[in-house]
């Protein structure tokens, strides 16, 4: 807490005491040494991170806008993480991931969620060969490098809950067998807030899986009238593939060496115990607020997602604004309000904003 009291101002760099990827035990190296390990990996990043640009350009020829639910998805393939797109119907969401997809030289899957679904549906099954009197098994469609989940909330539970082994451990379970699933291996899941008849909230055990949860808004007239024009052409455009599988671990792996400062790794820690317990850090009033905080799984999603945000931006370290950029993705989904707090009328959003406004920033 003593870092909390005395807040250092913003700086254009981060104060780097160690190597990046060296061993935290090991003696601090000389101010050559770190500029010349920083360089080096800021090489790196640059020269990895071209294709990102290639994806963007290639997906904005079909999708008008939408540029934060873009770099977002981007952010959860280079995270490793998957994610949960929440709009209106009609703005993009499904074609956003579709076009994404024809980007990437992979295996893409494309789930219609209804109410009659089952588990076997998406995991697989065993089929009974009667000229061979033998049990085989057929794979679903979760074994695939994109999956599409489309309109999530309209399955039962027991289908929604058949995701969360392929989710957390990358791998299905077909009667006695344990299938490994394709890597990499993605789940982009849509869901409609609004309709109540026919759909099935999703628990918070299957919430707490999606590393983001992306809030779509409408276009603004400008985009509006660009999508018009363009889709209303006699062809309408096609995104070509720029990249492949290769291309999306060479940057996993470039993502997880961006550098964080301890201020900045302190700054995310004491930003998720702030929603779970904000007296301690002097915000009694979110305390009757607050039902749940954040998990600890919140904590190591906001490190990866502001390293793949900096990545993102050609950069090879990262910054608070980095965190206060994604911090409301992975947050709002994991913190639980009071009642007290829905019949005020305040959002898990709120209750963030606020923790934002009195946790000082390194």
């Amino acid at each position: 807490m003593d870092t909390l009291v005395d807040p250092a101002p913003p700086v254009a760099a981060p104060p780097v005491t160690a190597a990046p990827g060296a061993d935290p035990g090991a003696e601090p190296a000389g101010p050559a040494v770190l500029d010349g390990a920083l360089r080096e990996l800021g090489a790196m990043v640059e020269r990895e991170s071209a294709f990102v640009d290639q994806v963007t350009a290639e997906v904005g020829k079909v999708v008008i806008g939408q540029t934060e639910m873009i770099e977002r998805i981007l952010i959860g393939l280079l995270a490793n993480g998957h994610c949960l797109i929440e709009g209106v119907p009609g703005l993009a969401k499904t074609l956003t991931v579709k076009t994404l997809a024809q980007t990437i030289n992979s295996s893409f899957m494309r789930i219609q969620f209804t109410p009659d679904l089952l588990p076997a549906d998406i995991t697989g099954t065993t089929i009974y060969n009667m000229q061979t009197a033998t049990f085989t098994q057929k794979k679903g469609p979760l074994f695939a490098n994109l999956v599409l989940a489309d309109e999530i909330n309209r399955a039962p539970a027991k289908v929604q809950s058949a995701l969360l082994e392929a989710m957390q451990e990358r791998q299905v379970t077909i009667g006695d067998s344990t299938h490994r699933l394709p890597d990499p291996f993605l789940v982009l899941a849509t869901q409609n807030p609004i309709e109540q008849e026919g759909t099935f909230p999703l628990p918070e055990a299957q919430l707490d899986r999606f590393m983001l949860l992306i809030k779509v808004t409408y276009p603004t007239a400008t985009e509006e009238r660009a999508m018009l024009d363009l889709m209303s052409a006699p062809e309408v455009p096609v995104a070509r593939e720029v990249c492949t599988v290769d291309h999306i671990k060479a940057a996993r792996r470039v993502v997880g060496h961006v550098y964080i400062d301890d201020k900045v790794r302190d700054y995310i820690v004491h930003l998720v115990h702030a929603t779970r317990d904000p007296r301690a850090y002097g915000l009694h009033e979110l305390a009757p607020l607050v039902e749940y905080g954040a998990s600890p799984r919140a904590t190591l999603c906001l490190a990866i997602a502001a390293r793949a945000h900096a990545f993102l931006r050609h950069r090879p370290y990262v910054t608070p604004d980095d965190i206060k950029a994604i911090a409301h993705d992975v947050l709002r989904h994991r913190v639980v309000v009071t009642y007290e707090a829905e019949a005020e009328e305040i959002t898990s959003e709120d209750v963030i904003r606020r923790v934002f406004e009195h946790i000082p920033v390194p």
